[in-house]
């Protein structure tokens, strides 16, 4: 008898083109409407509605209603974890126009992964805190050591696991567009919303990319000695 996770059916959902765009598109952490979900997509709300409806039974998203509007979001990291591994072995999408090489470009240099701090900048950071040894790497984790501990609760950074949360404190995640691991976790959730409240980075309307502001470029060379362009710099 066959005992283990019926991993066809997970990848039944997730092959079907519009569906893949769909999950994609909620890699930024954030819920969206299904008649965005449908223009993301490029396919009809119908249709969206019966794409939408598989994945919420699957268990790869949950949806809320507000008011006349129903909103999906990501089931939980797990699902961003393993949309991003595929991303990580999976052939690149040609790039067709000026505009399309210009979003990859800024994707590329900075985004969000579900809701902890991807790309080149996302890596760089969490590469420069195994460098100043505040950080470590353990198996599929980090470990966050006490000079790790010091130096982000000195940023406002919550640097403590919840004792009855099921997901893993600072988890390594690969990066498709790096080929190499960011901070992920609850660790890696909340440096990130840090970095948003202190003005360090800003989302990018329309999609999961970021940008780095003055101020962050700023901040992240003085507390890690980090170099990182700003958005503006970037122009």
């Amino acid at each position: 008898m066959n005992t283990s996770p019926n991993i066809a059916e997970i990848t039944s959902l997730i092959g079907e083109p519009s569906r893949v765009s769909m999950l994609v598109s909620l890699m930024g952490g954030k819920a969206l409407p299904a008649s965005e979900l449908a223009r993301l997509a490029r396919i009809t709300p119908q249709t969206a509605s019966t794409h939408l409806a598989k994945l919420v039974e699957g268990g790869l998203l949950q949806s809320e209603s507000h008011g006349r509007h129903r909103y999906y979001r990501l089931a939980s990291p797990e699902v961003a974890h393993a949309m991003e591994a595929l991303l990580t072995i999976a052939n690149p999408v040609p790039v067709r126009s000026l505009r399309e090489s210009e979003q990859l470009r800024v994707l590329r240099y900075a985004r969000t992964c579900y809701d902890h701090l991807a790309g080149e900048v996302g890596v760089a950071l969490t590469q420069k805190m195994i460098e100043l040894r505040l950080l470590e790497a353990s198996g599929q984790d980090f470990v966050l050591n006490e000079a790790g501990k010091v130096k982000l609760q000195s940023l406002g950074v919550e640097v403590d696991a919840r004792p009855k949360s099921r997901r893993r404190f600072a988890r390594q995640c690969l990066d498709w567009s790096e080929r190499r691991h960011h901070l992920a976790g609850s660790l890696g959730a909340s440096l990130t919303n840090r970095l948003f409240e202190l003005g360090w980075i800003e989302r990018i309307p329309g999609g999961r990319a970021v940008r780095v502001t003055p101020d962050g470029a700023a901040g992240f060379l003085a507390e890690f000695g980090l170099e990182v362009k700003s958005g503006k710099e970037r122009v």
